[in-house]
């Protein structure tokens, strides 16, 4: 699997096909046990975990924010107290500002347990703000908008193509229409990458994928139809 700097790719395929595990590998949260993985010709097992860390924004399918203010949850992980103009910055992109701004106390807002005085698709933007605070080069979307209703993700999907950008992107998602717009789809199935290649490419080519493309744009037609 060769990703080139700047390109969008999406990684398919069902439940327990590899796909957040290969992420993991790529993050360094364990090695693999044979082959390695390279970034600009160099096995990432020789560079610094922490510096290399570094180059990634991760966004998950959970929000993992804390009682904290609003302020302190964007800058989490940085190695200092980062300036308000740029947690703001960050927010604009993340299209968090505006909601932010209407809040009680603002970014001082505090947060209850798990964020629950804020909508999902405001989480959400949150974590993104913070993902990006840093200006990685790689930007990780493990299932972002999976979980929320169709208006929170449509304001979320907006901040994910804001930021994504002249960026390398690496999409995990279940819902095939996300993927569309990618350069190249990754498809998986039992730990392995079965094809790879774009959405016209894999609906001819990969009996996996056109399986996939299938039976989620069929039982939308069939919910369609019960509405």
């Amino acid at each position: 699997l060769i990703i080139k700097k700047g390109e969008k790719i999406a990684f398919v395929g069902s439940s327990g096909s590899g796909k957040t595990t290969l992420i993991n590998i790529l993050l360094r949260m364990f090695d693999p046990t044979k082959g390695e993985v390279l970034i600009d010709s160099v096995p990432i097992k020789n560079l610094e975990i922490k510096s290399y860390r570094k180059m990634y924004g991760v966004v998950t399918q959970e929000s993992i924010l804390f009682s904290d203010t609003i302020k302190n949850n964007i800058q989490y992980g940085a190695d200092e107290d980062v300036p308000l103009e740029k947690i703001i910055e960050a927010a604009k992109i993340a299209n968090a500002h505006e909601f932010i701004s209407n809040l009680p106390g603002k970014y001082d807002r505090m947060l209850s347990s798990k964020a629950t005085n804020l909508s999902g698709g405001q989480r959400q933007r949150i974590c993104i703000a913070r993902a990006i605070l840093n200006n990685p080069e790689i930007i990780i979307f493990d299932e972002a908008t999976s979980s929320l209703d169709t208006d929170s993700e449509q304001k979320v999907q907006a901040a994910i193509d804001k930021i994504t950008e002249n960026r390398t992107v690496l999409v995990i998602a279940h819902r095939l229409s996300t993927t569309l717009a990618s350069d190249k789809i990754v498809v998986m199935d039992k730990g392995e990458v079965l094809d790879i290649g774009t959405n016209d490419y894999l609906l001819k080519n990969c009996q996996r994928y056109q399986e996939l493309y299938n039976l989620q744009f069929n039982v939308k037609k069939e919910n369609e139809r019960n509405i």
